[in-house]
């Protein structure tokens, strides 16, 4: 094998902890021109879409990107801000505030970059300024609380890719969920106790998740399990009753059957069920992002509201909140056991006291 010239390993380099936090991706710009290098990225992906490549290819380019750019430009053009992309804005807000976390408790043993999977910054680039800073031993978290192969999976499969062109590797972990994690599931819980603080509880609480197709359940993908899970947990937090909330997958594309119940079909549907106030939240995402803002906060309102309903509040994801960086130095510190100077503590947060104190309230 022939290796690309990236540098070796330095032998007056002091070793250092890399934490690579990685998400989805975004487009440079809300415009045509940026969305179709993206989308064909993203929907090249064979994690992504699981059809024979030969007939993709040619539905792919024949079809889709010559449609869906133009499309997708006006929906980001609504979520766009003037500093840009707001999954990009919240990524990097959130790896900045773990830095200060870890760097505060940990000393400067401990590096942490952010990188997308598709569009940039781009993963290789991210390994290579951590790797050119000193790291040694890396930790990637994929910024998916479930798992799926599209997510990360797909994550996985693109940082193996960048190793393969390397002589030197660092040691490496992997994050491949956190789905149930006393801090997580306690974080997102928190964030609904707020809201209801400010607004009050409606009828029913929605726990809306990214739908991916059926097959991919039957096939072994463990993602809509780990959804119903999280769900199921921030309720027990809650002191939720089995009525007061429900789980739905949205964002579905193609013909062909998706995870159910369909969001957007479950919010059309309530207010002939009498259910005329709903709070929505999306703990599948760890930031809010075009999904969130526009799918959820604006055309899933609109279906809503236009089918009767009279009241409909979407809480917004955990971004860098105070209690999700929290969270998240804890899964570090705990997935870099053996590998730091300093011992680690315990999590704050048992399973058990997060259910005991939601049967509390």
């Amino acid at each position: 094998m022939t290796y690309s010239g990236f540098p070796e390993f330095n032998h007056d380099q002091a070793p250092r902890i890399g934490v690579l936090v990685t998400n989805l991706g975004t487009p440079q710009a809300p415009e045509k021109r940026a969305l179709k290098p993206y989308l064909k990225q993203f929907l090249s992906d064979p994690r992504v879409v699981e059809i024979p490549r030969l007939l993709w290819w040619f539905i792919l380019n024949g079809i889709i990107l010559n449609i869906r750019p133009r499309r997708s430009a006006e929906a980001y053009k609504t979520v766009w801000t003037e500093q840009g992309s707001p999954l990009l804005l919240h990524t990097r807000d959130q790896a900045q505030a773990l830095q200060a976390k870890l760097s505060g408790e940990l000393g400067e043993q401990v590096l942490v970059d952010f990188a997308m999977r598709y569009g940039q910054p781009a993963i290789d680039g991210a390994i290579e300024r951590l790797l050119e800073r000193g790291v040694r031993k890396l930790l990637v978290l994929p910024l998916y609380p479930q798992y799926s192969g599209p997510t990360g999976g797909s994550t996985f499969d693109a940082v193996a890719a960048d190793f393969t062109r390397r002589r030197w590797l660092p040691d490496f972990r992997f994050v491949s969920h956190y789905c149930d994690h006393p801090g997580y599931i306690a974080a997102v819980a928190d964030s609904i106790r707020r809201h209801w603080e400010q607004h009050g509880r409606a009828q029913r609480l929605i726990f809306s998740y990214h739908g991916e197709p059926r097959r991919y359940l039957d096939n072994g993908d463990p993602y809509h399990c780990q959804c119903h899970k999280t769900s199921r947990l921030v309720a027990a937090d809650l002191g939720l009753t089995e009525g007061e909330y429900m789980t739905s997958f949205q964002s579905r594309f193609g013909r062909e059957e998706w995870l159910k119940p369909y969001t957007d079909e479950t919010l059309k549907s309530l207010p002939a069920e009498g259910i005329n106030a709903v709070q929505i939240v999306c703990p599948g995402f760890s930031a809010d992002c075009l999904e969130t803002i526009e799918e959820i906060g604006e055309e899933n309102r609109e279906y809503f509201m236009e089918a009767g309903g009279e009241r409909y509040e979407y809480i917004p994801c955990l971004n860098a909140e105070q209690a999700h960086i929290e969270f998240l130095a804890t899964l570090v510190r705990e997935q870099l056991q053996g590998w730091l100077d300093t011992p680690v503590t315990a999590p704050e947060v048992t399973l058990e006291q997060a259910l005991a104190k939601g049967a509390t309230r």
